[in-house]
């Protein structure tokens, strides 16, 4: 009987933790993830060498959480098609934000994005989506985005380029 209930609790808690990929779910590897509690997001740009930067200032000293995240991606054996996302969220204050519900990012929540490939240089142009916040612990903030990140060519304005992240996402206080 108590092993019964022991696997029930662990099957409750791994469905409730959104652990597993759900389908439909981008196939980015969560390598970085930083929640800090008293921050805003500074967005850096030299535009000299086509360079944009995402990092959280921690020098608040009231209440602002904000979520920076890299991903990394390979889509396919072939060399040369990896790219890595680097997002950063602008969450207010989580505490005033309900579990599983979807809040809009670029409006509700700022939302920053940049993207490291082979390829021609981008910068970002904006973030739209949703985010949803599933756990917040002392340590560590977990949730799911769902967003399309837009880019344009740093030397022409008229190419674009999109990128999905569908997963879930997570970060962690230092």
């Amino acid at each position: 009987m108590t092993l019964f209930r022991a696997l029930a609790l662990i099957a409750g808690v791994t469905s409730a933790c959104d652990v597993l990929p759900q389908p439909g779910d981008t196939q980015g590897i969560q390598h970085a993830g930083e929640w800090d509690q008293h921050g805003r997001i500074i967005v850096d740009t030299d535009p000299r060498y086509t360079l944009v930067r995402l990092r959280a200032d921690t020098g608040l000293a009231e209440r602002h959480d904000v979520v920076v995240a890299r991903f990394d991606f390979d889509p396919s054996d072939a060399v040369g098609d990896e790219y890595a996302l680097t997002v950063a969220l602008d969450l207010g204050d989580v505490r005033r934000l309900s579990a599983n519900h979807p809040y809009p990012l670029g409006d509700f929540i700022p939302a920053y994005a940049t993207v490291t490939c082979l390829c021609r240089p981008l910068r970002p142009d904006s973030v739209r989506g949703t985010y949803v916040v599933q756990t917040r612990g002392l340590r560590q903030l977990a949730g799911r985005i769902d967003a399309t990140l837009y880019f344009t060519a740093w030397d022409n304005a008229s190419k674009h380029a999109t990128y999905r992240l569908h997963q879930r996402i997570h970060g962690v206080r230092p």
